[in-house]
């Protein structure tokens, strides 16, 4: 099934099996991105909304003078551009991390949702409310918090994201972003990314190697990114303490 991550672990036990069909009935088909792909472009016409279901993507924008700035972390679950169905174009260009999935559902089938399933249309409208919601906690992240803070924050976000797509074991997990993707979403540079990786494997708190994060002090960890996971809207989970 395709959208059998979406909002798991967020609000899902609130689609019923027939909503749930649905959605997957209004799937046209699958494609399959390679890594570092640009997907969607800023002010491009848009016919489909795009349902991340394996791989790892982001939205960014570019500065003049060649910088990146990641704007938000997609996980499996996730529609990464649902937001311009309404708007039938996006403000910010869309990218693969890695290798990904994607599953495409045409905009006039999400019309057709709306009209005749109005509590999934909710619940899709839920899910953007979600990414709003996150673009509020990256502006606080960038705008309060200290460099290791950040960072900090940063990896309990994917971490809670994750585990509630079953992504995580044993506070382990796949972060398939280099130094560079990660200073582009913290306001950081590659160097200064550097630094706090090894204070916060020096501090204990957590080891960030190779594509992975290994957790080893989440309450410590969440402490330093003045992290509360409320605003992901999470289902029960053991998420922070």
């Amino acid at each position: 099934m395709h959208t059998k991550d979406f909002l798991r672990g967020r609000r899902r036990n609130e689609l019923s099996a027939d909503e749930l069909a649905a959605l997957e009935s209004a799937v046209e088909r699958v494609e399959r991105y390679p890594a570092r792909k640009v997907v969607s472009r800023r002010g491009e016409r848009m016919r489909y909304s795009t349902l991340l279901i394996e791989g790892h993507m982001c939205r960014f924008m570019d500065a003049r003078d060649g910088y990146r700035q990641l704007l938000s972390y997609q996980v499996p679950g996730d529609f990464v551009d649902l937001h311009g169905y309404p708007t039938r174009c996006i403000d910010h260009d869309v990218a693969t991390i890695t290798e990904a999935t994607v599953a495409l559902v045409p905009h006039e089938r999400i019309d057709a949702i709306m009209a005749e399933r109005p509590h999934l249309g909710f619940l899709l409208w839920f899910s953007t409310m979600l990414d709003a919601a996150a673009h509020r906690e990256w502006i606080f992240r960038i705008g309060r918090l200290d460099a290791a803070g950040r960072l900090a924050h940063f990896i309990c976000e994917a971490y809670c994201r994750l585990a509630a797509v079953g992504r995580v074991q044993d506070q382990s997990f796949d972060l398939p972003l280099t130094q560079q993707d990660l200073g582009e979403a913290v306001g950081l540079t590659s160097v200064h990314v550097n630094r706090v990786v090894r204070r916060l494997r020096e501090e204990g708190l957590a080891v960030v190697a190779r594509g992975r994060v290994q957790i080893l002090d989440m309450t410590r960890l969440a402490r330093l990114g003045e992290f509360e996971p409320d605003y992901l809207y999470l289902e029960d989970g053991p998420w922070v303490n």
